[in-house]
């Protein structure tokens, strides 16, 4: 796997294959937790094949353009915790009203009963 450069945290993206300490990918970054008010990295949720787990900032060895290395051992990686907190949502605007053009132009130009009132 390519190794990619290092980045910060703020620019780690959605979908980034998370890795264990043996080089044994175990999920996909699905958010990076973060306080931006002070700047401060909390961690990552990963999404795996057991459902979402977080991984603390301690727990991350490196970050890069192409991946996100864990210093956990594989068994370490199979038992992290639930996220816990606030949901993140990420809402699938197709969803309700499909992809026929129709409603592409209803999402596009706004429709009425979409909008807020004032």
């Amino acid at each position: 796997m390519d190794e990619g450069r290092p980045i910060s945290y703020e620019a780690v993206t959605v979908g980034t294959p998370v890795l264990s300490s043996t080089d044994t990918q175990f999920g996909k970054v699905e958010h990076v937790l973060q306080i931006p008010e002070e700047d401060i990295f909390d961690g990552i949720a990963v999404k795996t094949k057991h459902g979402l787990r977080f991984v603390d900032r301690d727990q991350i060895g490196d970050m890069t353009t192409t991946l996100v290395r864990c210093t956990l051992t594989d068994v370490e990686a199979a038992n992290l915790p639930a996220p816990r907190g606030s949901l993140v949502l990420h809402p699938d605007t197709a969803h309700d009203e499909g992809p026929s053009l129709t409603a592409r132009f209803g999402r596009l130009f706004g429709r009425e009963h979409w909008k807020e009132l004032e």
